[in-house]
C-alpha cells in the first residue's frame, strides 16, 4: 500500500509473542508494538482521530489554534498531525519535559508554553490545565483537545488497536495488562475486546505516586503512566485489578525487555513488563498458565537520559531503597507509637 501522507501509516502495528522474556513461565504473553507508529507512540491514534473528526464536523476550524497539556507523546503526535493539516499547535509543558521531546516539538514547529508552578499534588498537571484554560480565554481561535475528558480519546483505541487485535490473535486472551494515564487507551481497547471476549480480565498498571486509584501523591519521574489528577474518562469499575510500579522497577523492566527481546521501548513498557512478572509469580501452582496481552506505547530513544542512563537509574534506586526502608520502619511501629 502506498500512503498519501505520513498519518495514513498510523496503525496496523504488529503483535509480538514475548517467548524469551516469559517463556519459562508457561504463560503466553503478547505485546502490540505501538512504538511503530510514525511519530513514535500510541498517541498518534487519538491525535489523528480527534483532529480529523473535528475538522470534518466543523468543531475544529481551518484556522484553529490547537492547544494541549502534554510534555510527551501526545504533544509530539499532535505536532505531526497539525503540521500536516496546516493548523497551529501549542504544547503546554512543565520542567520535567525531556530535552529530546522539546527538540522534536520545535522541529515540528510547535509552540511551547512552559509552566513552572507545582500543583496541589506536587506535580504540574493542574497548573498546566490552568494555563490551557487561560489560553482559551485569551486566544479566540484556540481549541483544547482535552485528552483527559474527550471521549474521542478512547474511541480512537476502540476502533484502532481493539479492532486490529481481534484480527491478529486467533483466540481470546485471559488478561489485558495496560498502563493507565488518561485511561483512553485501556478503556478503548478493553471495551472492544470485551464485546468479543466477555471473560477478559483487565489489569491496570499505575505508577507509584499516582493518584488515579486513590493512593496518596508522591514524586514520579517517568511520563506516560499515572497522573496527579484523576481524568474525567477514568471508570475505575471497568478495571478488575491495579498494580503499582515505581520508576526503578519500570526502568529495570525496560532493560530486561531490551536484553531479552531486543525491543527498545519507553518507561511505561517497562512498567507493564514488571507488572506481568508479578502477576505470573502470584499465580497458584495449579493454575493454568494464562494468555496475556499488553501494549508497548513508545520508543526507548526518548528515555536515553532517564531509563537507559546509569546515573539516573542509580539515583532512582537510591530513592527506592529509602522509601522501602521508611515503609519497613513504619510497619515496625506499634499503634501506640513506641518502637518494638
Amino acid at each position: 500500500m502506498v500512503c498519501s501522507s505520513i498519518i495514513e501509516s498510523i496503525g496496523g502495528t504488529p503483535v509480538v509473542h514475548l517467548r524469551r522474556l516469559f517463556g519459562d513461565t508457561g504463560a503466553e504473553v503478547f505485546a502490540k508494538l505501538e512504538l511503530f507508529n510514525p511519530a513514535g507512540s500510541v498517541k498518534d491514534r487519538p491525535a489523528r482521530y480527534i483532529i480529523e473528526k473535528g475538522l470534518a464536523e466543523g468543531t475544529i476550524g481551518a484556522n484553529a489554534h490547537i492547544v494541549e497539556s502534554s510534555s510527551g507523546n501526545l504533544a509530539i503526535a499532535l505536532a505531526m498531525v497539525c503540521r500536516l493539516k496546516g493548523l497551529r499547535f501549542t504544547a503546554v509543558v512543565d520542567p520535567k519535559i525531556s530535552q529530546t521531546n522539546l527538540t522534536i516539538l520545535r522541529c515540528y514547529g510547535a509552540g511551547i508554553e512552559l509552566v513552572t508552578e507545582k500543583d496541589s499534588q506536587g506535580g504540574y498537571l493542574e497548573t498546566r490545565i490552568a494555563r490551557v484554560r487561560q489560553m482559551l480565554r485569551d486566544l479566540p481561535d484556540a481549541v483544547w483537545i482535552n485528552q483527559y475528558g474527550n471521549p474521542r480519546n478512547w474511541e480512537s483505541h476502540y476502533h484502532g488497536e481493539g479492532e486490529e487485535i481481534l484480527r491478529q490473535l486467533d483466540r481470546p486472551v485471559d488478561m489485558l495488562v495496560l498502563g493507565v494515564s488518561t485511561s483512553g487507551t485501556v478503556h478503548g481497547i478493553a471495551r472492544r475486546l470485551r464485546e468479543a471476549w466477555p471473560a477478559l480480565k483487565v489489569v491496570g498498571v499505575d505508577a507509584a505516586g499516582s493518584v488515579l486509584f486513590g493512593h496518596p501523591p508522591a514524586s514520579r519521574e517517568l511520563p506516560g503512566i499515572g497522573a496527579s489528577r484523576v481524568p474525567e474518562l477514568l471508570c475505575r469499575e471497568e478495571i478488575d485489578q491495579v498494580i503499582h510500579v515505581d520508576d526503578h522497577a519500570a526502568a529495570l523492566g525496560c532493560r530486561r525487555l531490551l536484553a531479552q527481546e531486543s525491543i527498545f521501548a519507553g518507561g511505561s513498557s517497562g512498567a507493564v513488563v514488571a507488572a506481568i512478572g508479578r502477576l505470573l509469580q502470584e499465580l497458584p501452582r495449579s493454575a493454568r498458565p494464562p494468555r496475556i496481552l499488553t501494549l508497548f506505547p513508545d520508543r526507548g530513544e526518548r528515555y536515553l537520559d532517564t531509563v537507559y542512563d546509569d546515573a539516573w537509574l542509580e539515583r532512582v534506586a537510591a530513592i527506592h531503597r529509602a522509601r522501602t526502608a521508611s515503609a519497613a520502619a513504619q510497619s515496625s511501629i506499634p499503634a501506640h507509637g513506641v518502637t518494638a
